[in-house]
């Protein structure tokens, strides 16, 4: 029995440093936090990005291997969802304004002249998808 936890534990370690070590390599060595400071300009705030990281890779995980409900009003929640959703199309932007996805694409299917059109629409999609995924799936 000591065995069976004890590798358990160990399998649950290497797990949790394997991806948390992948996670740190893709900010790192994208440079994720460092660009998306510099396009919002507050370059100042570049340690509390990184420790607001850090924290909510902590307390993510913390979380995630508890086995809470919270009661909210639908109302609480819509800050919340909003904060999330703000903070996953910032990384997602980032993401793509490092490996330069959007100007390649444009190149690709010809559309250099309008790349604007073609964020916006990768912007209303992506808004347009959420709503329906939460309004049919989710409302029920």
């Amino acid at each position: 029995m000591t065995i069976k936890i004890a590798f358990i534990i160990f399998i649950g370690l290497a797990g949790g440093l394997a991806v948390g070590s992948g996670f740190v390599a893709f900010l790192t060595v994208l440079g994720i936090i460092p660009r998306l400071t510099q396009l919002s300009k507050t370059m100042k705030m570049i340690i509390g990005y990184q420790w607001a990281v850090v924290f909510g890779a902590v307390v993510g995980g913390f979380v995630s291997l508890r086995d809470w409900t919270f009661h909210f009003s639908p109302y609480t929640l819509i800050p919340l969802g909003a904060a999330g959703g703000i903070f996953v199309g910032m990384m997602a932007a980032a993401l793509t304004e490092v490996l330069n996805v959007f100007p390649i694409l444009a190149k690709r299917i010809g559309l250099e002249e309008k790349i604007v059109l073609l964020m916006m629409a990768f912007v209303f999609g992506k808004i347009f998808g959420s709503l329906y995924q939460w309004l049919y799936f989710v409302g029920d």
